[in-house]
C-alpha cells in the first residue's frame, strides 16, 4: 500500500468522523457541593431517554457528547438530593451543577433504575468504595474511625491480625498494596504500631480500593491499589470539626482563601494516653500525632491548581533507654487543565518520604533509615464520544532508598559509625487506557502500562562466584551466605540493571438484563520495590529495598470472573466474584535469616513464587432503616520456593506452603440500623480462619542443650478468630443545622471479651521441666466514648 493511498483512507476518515460529529454536541462542566463548592468524585449524570450517562472524574469533572436533542439531564450522587434539568442541546453546552446534601437522610443511597443499572454495565469489577460517613459508624477498638480496619469488613481484604498494620489483599503480602494518598505514595499506613491508620477520616473525601481489574494508569504494585483523597475545603464560608475521644482527638477547619475561588483545609490528630501514664508511675511513652493540609485555586474556567500535604509521627519511648520516632512525609503539588470540552489533563509533582528512627541510649547509638521519591505525573482524559474514552500519560519516580545509618550517641560510646550503602533507582511508565461501550449490552475497558526500572550506581556491590550470592550446603542439607569474590563500584549516574516490562489490563461486562451482569478482568502488573520483612505484618523497622543484581521484580498475572444482580427493586445488589492469581519472583527467606543492619540482603534472600486463588461475596443492603453488607471470602493463599538444580531442597524441601496471611474462611457481618431521628445502632461481626503459624513437633539433646524440632513451614495455625463490635450514636439536636452542631459515639469492642490468639510461644517450665505452650492476645472488651463536634 503506498504513501498516497493511505494518505486518501485516513482523510476519507477524517471527513467522515467530521460529518458524524456535526449531528453531536458535547455537554460538560463540573459538580460541586453547594455549601463548600467541593468538586465531587462519581457523581452519576444520567441521560434516561437514551439509557445512558457518565461520572464525573477526581476532580469533579464529567463530559458526554450526544445527539443533538432536548434531554433531561439527572444528577445524582450518595447523602445528595437529586437533581435534573431540562437541556436542549443544539451546541457545546458548559454546564456546572451543584448539589445540597441530604439532611433528612445522610448516609441513605438515593437509588434510580438508571443509575444501579449504569453501574451493571460498567466493565470494572473487584472495586470497593467506601465514604468517610460509613467509616466513622463502624465500631472499633478504643473508639477512633478507622480507615484501613474499615476495608478489612470487605471481601478478599484481611490483615495479620489486632494490633498488627498493613493489610492483606486476596491473598497478598502487606507490601504489595499500592497505597495512595492524594495521589503519593504513603509507605507505613499505620500509626502506633498498627493500632491506628494515619488517614484522619474528617479530611477523607473519597476512598475505592481496587483488588482486580486494575486500570492501566495504577502500577508499581502486584495485589492491591488504595486510592485515597482529600478534601479540598470550603470556599464558601468557615467551617471546622472534630471529635475528642478516650485515647486521641482530631480537629478540621476549612474557609475561603478568596471566596468561591479557592479554599484551605487544615486537618490534626493526636493520641494522649500517655499524659495518664505518670499516674500510674509508668515512665514510658507511646503517642502519635499527623496533620493534613490542603489549599486550592481557581485561576479561571480552565485552570485549577491544588497544594496538598501530609505529616505524621509516631513517638516510642521506654524510660531512658529506647526512643523511637517514624513516620510518613508527602507533599504534592497539582495543576488541572481544561484543553477543551473533551480533554482533561492533570499534572503532579509529588514528594514523599518515610523516616525511621531509633535512639539505644542503653547502648549509645542511634539508627536512622527510610525511603524518599520524587515523583513527576502528566495524565490526561479524553472524551472522544459517549462510548469512548481515553485515559493516557506518563509518569517517573526517582527513589533514594536509605537502609540504615549507625552512630554514636555519646563522646564515649564504644559504637563505631556505619552507614549502610545507599540504594537509588528510578522507575518510569506510559499508559493507555480506553473506555469503550460497543453496545448497548457489551462494554470492555482495556488497556496497556510500559513500565522500566532503572537501578542506578551505587558503592560496593558485591561480586560472587557464578554470580550466586547463596549456596546450598549439601552435607547439611541448609543455605549459607556465599562470600563475596570481590566488589564493584559505580556512580550514581551509571545503570546497573534494568527491566522493561508490558502490562495489558482488560476488563469486560456484559449485560444479561437490565438488573444482571457478568464481568470478567485480567491484569498483568510489575512490582519493582520489595519490603524485607520476616514477620506476619509489616514493623516500622522494616526496611524496603529496589530490585536489582540479586532481586528481580514481582510480576502478576490475575484472572476474575464475576456475576452482579440488583434485587428487590434495587434495595439489595450481589455481587459474586471468582479470582486465581499468580506471582513470580516474590521473595522467600532462608532459614535464620537476618534483616537487620544487613547491608548485603542478597546472601539470604531467594527468589519463589506464590499464588492465590480463592471466591468472594458481597450482598448489600442499600435502602431502610436498616443498611449494612455480609461479605464472605473462601480463599488460598501460598507460595512456593524449589531448589535451583536438583540436589537443592529448596524452601520447605521445595514444596507450596501456607503464606502467613492465608485465611481460608473469611466472613464479615456489617449493619447499621435508624432506630429514630436521635439514635442510630451500629454493630459487626467477624469469623476468620486462624492465621499460620510454624509448631515445633518435638525436640531433641545436642550437647546438653535441647533443641526444638519443628513442622513444614506455617503447616499449623493459631485459633480461629472472632469478635462482635457494636456502637450507639447519639444526635441530641438532629435537625439543627447551623451553629454548634454534635453527637455522641458509644461503642464496644469484643462484646463478649474473646481474647484472640496474636500469637503462641513455646518454652519450657523453669520449675517443673514440662514443655509449655503460650497464648498472646493483645485486646479483650473494651468500651469506649468520643464526642464529635462541627461549626
Amino acid at each position: 500500500m503506498n504513501l498516497k493511498l493511505i494518505l486518501s483512507i485516513a482523510f476519507f476518515i477524517q471527513l467522515s468522523l467530521q460529518a458524524f460529529a456535526q449531528e453531536k454536541f458535547t455537554l460538560s462542566g463540573t459538580i460541586s457541593d453547594f455549601n463548600t463548592n467541593e468538586s465531587l468524585i462519581s457523581v452519576n449524570i444520567i441521560i434516561p431517554e437514551l439509557n445512558t450517562g457518565t461520572t464525573t472524574n477526581e476532580y469533579g469533572f464529567y463530559s458526554i457528547t450526544l445527539p443533538k436533542g432536548n434531554y433531561n439531564v439527572i444528577i445524582s450522587y450518595l447523602g445528595y438530593a437529586e437533581t435534573s434539568e431540562t437541556i436542549n442541546l443544539n451546541e457545546n453546552i458548559i454546564k456546572n451543577f451543584s448539589l445540597i446534601e441530604s439532611v433528612e437522610n445522610l448516609d441513605e443511597v438515593i437509588i434510580t433504575e438508571n443509575i444501579e443499572r449504569l453501574n451493571i454495565r460498567k466493565p470494572q469489577m473487584s472495586v470497593n468504595a467506601l465514604k468517610a460517613s460509613t467509616i466513622k459508624e463502624i465500631p472499633v477498638v478504643l473508639g477512633e474511625p478507622d480507615v484501613i480496619k474499615a476495608i478489612t469488613l470487605l471481601p478478599g481484604v484481611t490483615n495479620a491480625g489486632e494490633g498488627s498494620s498493613g493489610f492483606n489483599v486476596r491473598g497478598g503480602a502487606a507490601d504489595q498494596n499500592l497505597i495512595l494518598l492524594d495521589e503519593a505514595t504513603v509507605f507505613n499506613s499505620s500509626h502506633l504500631f498498627g493500632f491506628f491508620s494515619v488517614f484522619n477520616p474528617d479530611a477523607i473525601k473519597d476512598l475505592k480500593l481496587y483488588k482486580g481489574g486494575i486500570p492501566a494508569r495504577y502500577g508499581g504494585r502486584v495485589s492491591s491499589v488504595l486510592d485515597i483523597y482529600q478534601k479540598e475545603g470550603n470556599s464558601k464560608a468557615f467551617h471546622a470539626n472534630g471529635g475528642i475521644g478516650i485515647v486521641a482527638s482530631r480537629l478540621l477547619a476549612e474557609g475561603p482563601l478568596k471566596k468561591d475561588k479557592g479554599a484551605f483545609l487544615f486537618g490534626g490528630r493526636s493520641s494522649y494516653a500517655h499524659l495518664f501514664l505518670p499516674l500510674f508511675d509508668l515512665d514510658n511513652v507511646a503517642y502519635f500525632y499527623d496533620l493534613n493540609t490542603k489549599l486550592n485555586y481557581k485561576l479561571n474556567d480552565n485552570n485549577n491548581i491544588y497544594l496538598s500535604g501530609y505529616f505524621g509521627r509516631d513517638v516510642f519511648r521506654i524510660s531512658d533507654s529506647f526512643d523511637n520516632t517514624y513516620g510518613n512525609t508527602v507533599l504534592n503539588f497539582r495543576w488541572n487543565h481544561l484543553f477543551s470540552d473533551k480533554l482533561f489533563s492533570n499534572m503532579s509533582l509529588i514528594y514523599s518520604d518515610y523516616y525511621y528512627g531509633l535512639n539505644l541510649n542503653f547502648v549509645e547509638f542511634n539508627w536512622d533509615s527510610g525511603i524518599k521519591n520524587f515523583n513527576f505525573k502528566y495524565d490526561f482524559k479524553h472524551y472522544i464520544s459517549n462510548n469512548f474514552k481515553l485515559q493516557y500519560g506518563l509518569n517517573s519516580i526517582y527513589y533514594k532508598f536509605n537502609p540504615g545509618d549507625i552512630k554514636p550517641s555519646t563522646p564515649t560510646s564504644g559504637i563505631n559509625p556505619f552507614k549502610l550503602t545507599d540504594k537509588f533507582a528510578f522507575e518510569n511508565a506510559i499508559y493507555i487506557d480506553a473506555e469503550h461501550d460497543l453496545s448497548e449490552k457489551l462494554s470492555v475497558n482495556y488497556g496497556l502500562r510500559l513500565s522500566s526500572f532503572l537501578r542506578l550506581g551505587q558503592n560496593e556491590l558485591n561480586i560472587y562466584e557464578n554470580n550466586q550470592a547463596v549456596i546450598f550446603n549439601e552435607d547439611f542439607q541448609i543455605y549459607e551466605k556465599a562470600d563475596p569474590i570481590g566488589t564493584e563500584n559505580f556512580s550514581k549516574s551509571d545503570v546497573m540493571k534494568s527491566f522493561l516490562n508490558l502490562e495489558p489490563r482488560l476488563a469486560i461486562a456484559y449485560q444479561l438484563d437490565k438488573n444482571t451482569s457478568v464481568k470478567a478482568s485480567y491484569n498483568r502488573m510489575s512490582q519493582y520495590l520489595h519490603l524485607l520483612s520476616n514477620t506476619t505484618s509489616p514493623t516500622p523497622l522494616d526496611v524496603w529495598t529496589p530490585s536489582g543484581s540479586y532481586v528481580k521484580p514481582q510480576l502478576l498475572d490475575q484472572f476474575a470472573i464475576g456475576y452482579f444482580k440488583l434485587l428487590k427493586e434495587n434495595n439489595y445488589s450481589l455481587e459474586i466474584e471468582g479470582f486465581y492469581k499468580t506471582i513470580k519472583n516474590r521473595i522467600d527467606y532462608i532459614d535464620g535469616a537476618d534483616l537487620i543492619a544487613n547491608n548485603a540482603i542478597e546472601q539470604i534472600i531467594l527468589n519463589g513464587k506464590a499464588r492465590a486463588y480463592g471466591l468472594e461475596l458481597l450482598l448489600k443492603k442499600n435502602e431502610g432503616k436498616l443498611k449494612g453488607w455480609i461479605a464472605y471470602t473462601l480463599s488460598k493463599s501460598e507460595q512456593k520456593t524449589p531448589g535451583r538444580t536438583p540436589t537443592e531442597t529448596g524452601i520447605n524441601n521445595g514444596n507450596w506452603y501456607n503464606t502467613a496471611y492465608d485465611k481460608t474462611h473469611d466472613l464479615s457481618l456489617v449493619g447499621s440500623f435508624d432506630l429514630n431521628e436521635k439514635w442510630t445502632l451500629n454493630g459487626n461481626f467477624i469469623f476468620q480462619t486462624g492465621q499460620p503459624a510454624t509448631f515445633p513437633n518435638g525436640q531433641y539433646q545436642y550437647s546438653g542443650l535441647t533443641i526444638p524440632s519443628y513442622n513444614n513451614r506455617n503447616s499449623d495455625r493459631l485459633p480461629n478468630y472472632h469478635r462482635i463490635d457494636i456502637a450507639a450514636n447519639y444526635t441530641p439536636k438532629p435537625n439543627k443545622n447551623k451553629g454548634w452542631q454534635n453527637y455522641w459515639t458509644f461503642s464496644i469492642y469484643n462484646l463478649y471479651n474473646r481474647y484472640n490468639a496474636a500469637s503462641i510461644s513455646f518454652d519450657q517450665n523453669r520449675n517443673t521441666g514440662i514443655n509449655e505452650a503460650t497464648k498472646l492476645s493483645i485486646f479483650g472488651i473494651i468500651p469506649s466514648v468520643s464526642y464529635n463536634f462541627k461549626f
